[in-house]
């Protein structure tokens, strides 16, 4: 695999923060964000893309930035924040560490990964911020189960079909390196 300059790493993660500004604003005005997750898409894209540490920031940036729309709302920004920040990062790691020799399979374990453990962690802070807060809300294994994967089911859905060819696409154009060559 060819090596991306931290240059273009760092252009292609701004783009990506910019992103997590632009599509929650575009999504929420047509009533689809709560039910497709938008801000994940670019923060998936950054870890698979540009690795752990740029995902990481992109993770952190991204929703920091666009909770000045309101979206996400300060009192969800405490647990949406460790969820992007593990989508970012486990991507990225994942992306470093997994070679099955097929971009696809490589896209997916990174993904699935990402999306359970960050689902996992958002879930864990929500409830530490119910309970730390006292505010009155009830959270517990069916309340998560609930928010984070039965009512997420169309944007977990456009994830694994948007973020795979938005990757590929770009790798096809020339604008990111092909994960896997012949010498590879």
């Amino acid at each position: 695999m060819q090596k991306m300059s931290s240059v273009k790493k760092a252009a292609i993660t701004a783009i990506c923060i910019a992103l997590c500004y632009v599509l929650p604003v575009a999504f929420h005005a047509v009533g689809a964000g709560p039910y497709f997750s938008p801000m994940h898409i670019p923060v998936l894209l950054c870890g698979l893309i540009c690795g752990p540490g740029y995902g990481l920031f992109c993770g952190i940036a991204g929703p920091v930035i666009s909770s000045t729309t309101g979206m996400p709302s300060m009192t969800q920004l405490p647990y949406f924040l460790p969820e992007l920040m593990i989508y970012g990062l486990v991507c990225g790691l994942m992306m470093k560490f997994i070679r099955t020799k097929r971009t696809m399979a490589d896209i997916y374990i990174a993904m699935a990964s990402a999306m359970l453990l960050g689902r996992v962690v958002g879930g864990v802070a929500q409830a530490l911020v119910v309970q730390l807060l006292g505010t009155g809300k009830v959270f517990n294994v069916t309340v998560w189960a609930t928010s984070y994967f039965l009512t997420a089911i169309p944007g977990i859905a456009t994830h694994l079909i948007l973020v795979p060819v938005l990757y590929l696409t770009l790798e096809k154009a020339g604008m990111i390196p092909k994960r896997y060559t012949k010498e590879n």
